[in-house]
């Protein structure tokens, strides 16, 4: 693989690891700012919203193998792919249960799938970079 191609692979794969890791954190060490938008409240709001941020780092594991080399690691790439396409049509699925009024809530689901659809794209457009093994090309 080129060089520039690898690296812009590396660069589509980064984007979305970043965004992950970023709520990740920010959703472990500062659930207060969030337990209100998913209509939550109180010690065990935070103890959720803490919850959904362990996911988001046991999320990244596939991610941060195929940031490393998306060659070698196009296994994690394409496990990459499928739980980010699955993260965006469980979301979707729950934005459709919730009734219109819940406008907080509604907008919090919609940034989720806002960002999956994103790194969906991403992801996608890097595993078509990537060389399958035996590939001429």
């Amino acid at each position: 693989m080129p060089v520039m191609r690898i690296w812009f692979t590396r660069f589509l794969i980064g984007i979305v690891t970043a965004w992950n890791l970023q709520a990740a954190f920010i959703f472990i060490f500062s659930p207060s700012l969030f337990v209100q938008a998913y209509e939550l409240s109180g010690i065990a709001g935070e103890a959720a919203v803490r919850g959904v941020g362990v996911l988001f780092l046991m999320w990244n594991v596939p991610y941060l193998f195929a940031l490393q080399n998306p060659n070698r690691y196009r296994l994690a790439l394409t496990l990459s792919l499928l739980m980010q396409f699955i993260g965006l049509i469980g979301e979707s699925f729950i934005l459709s249960t919730l009734p219109l009024e819940h406008i907080r809530l509604r907008s919090s689901i919609i940034r989720f799938i806002t960002f999956d659809g994103a790194g969906l794209l991403f992801l996608f457009t890097a595993y078509l970079l990537t060389k399958r093994e035996g590939a001429s090309g």
